[in-house]
């Protein structure tokens, strides 16, 4: 486990150092940019040492795992004020898991599943933040809205009133090089501004969540505010813990 230990060291290291390097090419501020670890499938003495590496926004994708991972820590008195992020594809069944616990949920991709979230937010009285995930490049085996449809979906979700729209995400095609992905992380950038120049009532978005492992580099010199890093933190995935 020492081993490991160093390694996660490293790479959180390594990550920190591109990110930074990323902001700087883009003559931004490394503060604009927040790091999420991916920990999906990643046991929980992961989770507790990067937190204690500074990393506190952590990213899972099933609705059940982040919830037995809150549920153990809390129990333990450890990482109490970590920040979880829903960033899976969440079907409506699974949405009493998510809300609530989630300090964002990344992936809104139609107005039943908004519709699911306000009605248990409005049931704890909350209002949870969420982001609509776009397909930005149209992939066939992708989740998301269609760029075309995300102004019609935005305007339906708005008048939600436990729902509140902070931004949006997308997740770009697996390519050997990042650069490919550039065009479709700008165009998610110059999308949110095209939404936000309608100026709709209750929506002023400035969360776009994009860039992984792979690309992340180039999604920050494209504007991203989240990036979602997880083989590069935590190494490959493992799904026998």
């Amino acid at each position: 486990m020492d081993i490991q230990k160093q390694e996660l060291d490293a790479n959180i290291q390594e990550v920190e150092k591109r990110i930074s390097e990323a902001c700087k090419r883009s003559g931004r501020d490394r503060s604009e940019v927040t790091l999420i670890a991916v920990s999906k499938t990643k046991p929980l003495w992961m989770v507790e040492e990067c937190y204690e590496r500074g990393l506190k926004v952590f990213g899972e994708n099933k609705a059940q795992e982040m919830s037995e991972k809150q549920k153990a820590l809390k129990e333990a008195g450890r990482c109490e004020d970590i920040q979880w992020n829903f960033i899976g594809h969440l079907q409506r069944n699974k949405v009493k898991y998510v809300v609530g616990n989630s300090y964002l949920i990344h992936s809104v991709d139609s107005l039943r599943l908004a519709e699911a979230i306000n009605e248990r937010s409005e049931k704890l009285g909350v209002v949870s933040d969420i982001l609509i995930e776009v397909n930005v490049a149209k992939e066939d085996t992708k989740f998301g809205v269609m760029p075309e449809d995300v102004t019609d979906l935005i305007k339906q979700i708005a008048l939600l009133k436990n729902v509140k729209i902070k931004g949006l995400m997308t997740i770009a095609p697996y390519v050997d090089d990042p650069e490919k992905n550039r065009l479709h992380f700008s165009d998610l950038r110059h999308l949110l501004i095209d939404i936000n120049e309608k100026n709709i009532d209750n929506v002023n978005m400035n969360v776009l969540s994009m860039g992984m492992t792979g690309d992340y580099e180039v999604a920050i010199e494209e504007g991203a505010t989240m990036v979602r890093v997880g083989t590069g933190i935590f190494g490959e995935r493992s799904y026998n813990i």
